[in-house]
């Protein structure tokens, strides 16, 4: 059995998805308008990027800047959207919706997933923003699909994350820490040893595969910079 680290990369259009993939990139993570920290790509990107490589693909569903998933009429959107990204071939996701209160927004999840027909997605860093992880992680416990939680431990990223992401691991197996464990946000190379020592397998890359900021392209040798340090060379 391969023991091999995912690494997920952000892609933004075709030019940084065969980037990534050459780099050595596992899986990408599709969005647009980092500005607002990443929303729903157009369809044609979508298709685009599949045209382009042969890499997993999950899409981001995420319409607006925050972790809210919006009233009635958003979350119609947004399962219009899903909709649409399914037609179009999409069979990966990434999503996550909070309440007022820094709870799950359950209802806005379910809702979503069930339009998801069993794809696997990734629960995003609206965890960082929880009131309390671990009652989410047990509301979430069984949803369909759900394979993974992309994470810094902490709103600020994994320099001050890193406690609780060491601890999360140590948890794997319990209900509702059966997925995968995906740190990302303020992820550098350094953190690499000791996360993957704590049972850590998946690390998501954005910035860090952009020497030249986000202004610029995905770089294939920074990427495979990663891919290096994951796999020990």
């Amino acid at each position: 059995m391969s023991t091999r680290a995912v690494l997920e990369v952000i892609a933004l259009g075709v030019e940084d998805a065969v980037a990534a993939q050459a780099g050595g990139a596992d899986r990408l993570e599709l969005v647009t308008d980092m500005a607002a920290d990443g929303l729903t790509p157009p369809v044609e990107t979508f298709a685009g990027i599949r045209a382009a490589v042969d890499i997993d693909l999950r899409v981001m569903l995420r319409l607006a800047d925050g972790f809210a998933a919006g009233d009635a009429e958003d979350v119609a959107r947004l399962v219009r959207t899903a909709q649409a990204m399914r037609a179009a071939g999409a069979d990966e996701f990434v999503l996550g919706f909070l309440d007022a209160d820094g709870g799950v927004d359950l209802a806005a999840v379910e809702r979503l997933v069930a339009e998801l027909d069993g794809c696997r997605w990734t629960f995003h860093r609206a965890i960082d923003r929880a009131a309390d992880r671990d009652a989410l992680r047990k509301q979430l416990d069984g949803l369909p699909g759900l394979d993974a939680y992309l994470t810094a431990g902490s709103p600020t990223g994994v320099d001050d994350g890193l406690p609780t992401l060491l601890a999360e691991a140590a948890r794997h197996g319990e209900p509702g820490y059966e997925p995968q464990i995906m740190v990302g946000g303020g992820l550098r190379l350094e953190h690499v040893p000791g996360l993957k020592a704590a049972g850590v397998g998946a690390f998501h890359i954005g910035g860090a595969a952009r020497p030249g900021g986000w202004g610029g392209p995905v770089s294939v040798a920074a990427v495979g910079e990663w891919r290096g340090a994951l796999d020990g060379e």
